[in-house]
């Protein structure tokens, strides 16, 4: 424990905790992986190989990679961003919609039969 309130736990398998007094938690395990717990309820992990994760309040799940790419998770739909602007959104029913960079635009059934290809 430190005078600013700052409270750190190491564990015998190298696992670091740190309690901040504004009440956020920062774990660090083994692998290098930090996990920050925020008490709004919020999460961010960041892994070793530069990979973000963020859970929000509602519930949301935000995938950042490290090569550009961002993946958005809810309860309705999973999307994918792409670097070159390409989104790809696969809904709870199963129904996918591409929107290209290129302007095109693919919608597919939730058995994967081309609706519309638009280009």
């Amino acid at each position: 424990m430190y005078p600013n309130g700052l409270e750190v736990l190491q564990f015998p398998n190298n696992q670091i905790e740190k309690h901040h007094p504004n009440g956020t938690k920062e774990i660090i395990f083994p692998d290098q992986t930090v996990k920050h717990l925020y008490t709004d309820g919020r999460e961010e992990s960041v892994f070793p190989d530069g990979t973000v994760v963020k859970l929000e309040k509602n519930g949301e799940k935000i995938v950042i990679f490290n090569n550009g790419q961002r993946e958005i998770h809810t309860s309705q739909y999973k999307r994918r961003e792409y670097p070159d602007g390409t989104i790809k959104t696969v809904y709870s029913n199963g129904r996918q919609e591409t929107k290209y960079s290129s302007g095109r635009f693919r919608i597919k059934d939730k058995e994967g039969n081309i609706i519309l290809d638009k280009k």
